[in-house]
């Protein structure tokens, strides 16, 4: 089914019939994805006494407990609450859920032992295109990505003239396939996060990262509509659901 939308200024045909959902499912597994040296996240039956709250152990329904963080357990979007002394919810700051997005894939470089995608690179990739979101795919683009255990393995991320970059295009919303846009170990500096979001400057609590996406490699660069959909935390990340549609007029 094909869906005419106004955007902006522009007419957008879209087919609802073929959602690309880019999240990463959160499952009760030592296969989870994970990040930041947590354990697995936990899904575990409400316990009465000795009886587990389970439609296999005798009850009428199953009721479970869910044990995880948003940051290292899997597909989040994160406000700038993230890094900021204030409390800031992603819940209270995402009021938009529909955006012009460009999906761009990139080879991180390398740069004094590290993996980085830098402002060349996503300048490369987006010539002058106005969007709303940008969603970065790094290469190579394995199922590993579903699974992998990040803590300890110094993953890519991108450097501060990048996130600049997006800044000051207006990209509103980033989305990696990272565990974060900042490198694993940097003493706290979190210089991409602090770029992106202007702390030195006027905060942009509309903008948003998320992270620990999934792009699968049959998905082509370039335009697509994207719905943003979080979970209704309040907190500075929510699990969240991306998905892209592509635009076909």
């Amino acid at each position: 089914m094909n869906a005419t939308i106004q955007y902006n200024s522009r007419k957008l045909q879209i087919n609802l019939k073929k959602p690309i959902d880019i999240s990463i499912p959160l499952r009760a597994s030592e296969k989870n994805v994970r990040a930041w040296y947590v354990d697995a996240p936990r899904i575990e039956p409400v316990e009465d006494g000795e009886w587990k709250i389970a439609v296999k152990n005798g009850a009428c329904i199953n009721f479970n407990n869910v044990s995880f963080n948003p940051h290292a357990h899997g597909t989040h979007t994160e406000c700038a609450g993230h890094i900021t002394e204030k409390v800031h919810s992603i819940n209270e700051h995402l009021k938009e859920f529909f955006f012009l997005a460009e999906v761009i894939t990139v080879a991180p470089e390398r740069l004094n032992g590290d993996s980085v995608i830098s402002e060349k690179q996503i300048k490369f990739a987006l010539g002058n295109k106005k969007r709303d979101a940008v969603v970065i795919r790094t290469i190579p683009n394995t199922l590993d990505k579903l699974s992998m255990h990040y803590s300890h393995t110094n993953p890519p991320y991108l450097l501060e003239d990048a996130a600049i970059y997006l800044r000051e295009k207006g990209i509103k919303h980033l989305l990696v396939d990272l565990p974060s846009v900042d490198k694993e170990k940097d003493e706290c500096m979190l210089l991409a996060h602090n770029a992106f979001w202007n702390t030195s400057g006027k905060l942009r609590l509309d903008a948003s990262i998320t992270e620990f996406i999934y792009v699968p490699n049959k998905v082509k660069d370039g335009e697509y509509f994207l719905n943003l959909q979080i979970a209704p935390f309040e907190n500075d990340a929510a699990p969240s659901k991306p998905i892209l549609y592509e635009v076909i007029g």
